[in-house]
Formats: structure tokens, sequence, C-alpha cells
């Protein structure tokens, strides 16, 4: 693999991690999604029957309502193992995740799996999509 790249990866997908989690009192951190993306990144969460395609706007707002409407009061997400492969100016990572969430109803706890694409852009390297879905009975992680 690209060394260089398997660094900036690294960074992007720890950088989407930071950025997507927040305490209660706060917000996510707009800015650094949007500079993560590329323009025309996608965001696929896949947890039902029917893929949820948004823009990263969309997420953003979707989550940013989630928040005033006290929906959802903090959210927490990290990788704990990951896969990434390297071809020219593309990338793939699969990434096993935990999140736990504080929400109107009470605390939220899961894991599952995050595929991602790069594409390395005139500006850099960016995330082109993300594609989740969660545990849940009959689906589990299997190991990286």
């Amino acid at each position: 693999m690209n060394a260089a790249a398997e660094v900036v990866l690294e960074q992007l997908m720890a950088g989407f991690f930071e950025a997507v989690s927040f305490r209660e009192g706060s917000y996510p951190c707009r800015d650094r999604l949007v500079r993560i993306f590329a323009s025309e990144g996608r965001l696929i969460r896949n947890t039902s029957g029917v893929p949820e395609v948004s823009t990263v706007s969309d997420f953003i707002t979707s989550r940013e309502t989630s928040i005033i409407t006290g929906e959802l009061l903090s959210f927490s997400e990290f990788e704990v193992a990951s896969s990434t492969t390297v071809f020219g100016n593309m990338a793939h990572r699969l990434s096993v995740y935990r999140k736990s969430a504080l929400t109107h109803s009470g605390k939220i706890e899961s894991k599952g799996i995050i595929s991602t694409q790069f594409s390395q852009t005139r500006s850099g390297w960016n995330i082109i999509s993300m594609s989740w879905d969660d545990e849940r009975p009959g689906l589990s992680v299997p190991e990286l």
C-alpha cells in the first residue's frame, strides 16, 4: 500500500469520527465534514430495507435538526478495526465502528461496518461515499 496515502486516509477517517461526535450542549463540526468529503460526496445509511442517501449538507442538516429538537443529546462514534486498499487514485476502507448516543428516549449503543470510498482530487484525498449498516438480530459484525 502507498504509505503516504495510508496516513492521509487514516487522518480523514479519524477526522470524520471526530466531526460527527459531540457532547451534550454542543454540535458536530460542520466545517470539518464539508472539508473531508468531495463536493459531490454521499452518505448512505443502509440500516433498513431502503438505503437513505444524503448529500453532506443533507446529513449535517438532519443531524442538527435532531439536536435542536432535543431528539439527539450527544453522540460518539469511533473506529475499532479497519482494512484499507489503495489503488492509484482511489481507495476503499472497511471500518468496524462502535457508537453511542444519548437521546430523549435514553442511551443507545451499537456497532456496525462502514464502507468508505476515497478519491484523489485536485485538493488531495477526499471521501466520495460512505455507506454503513449496524448489527441487529441475525446480522453480526465479522472480524476484519
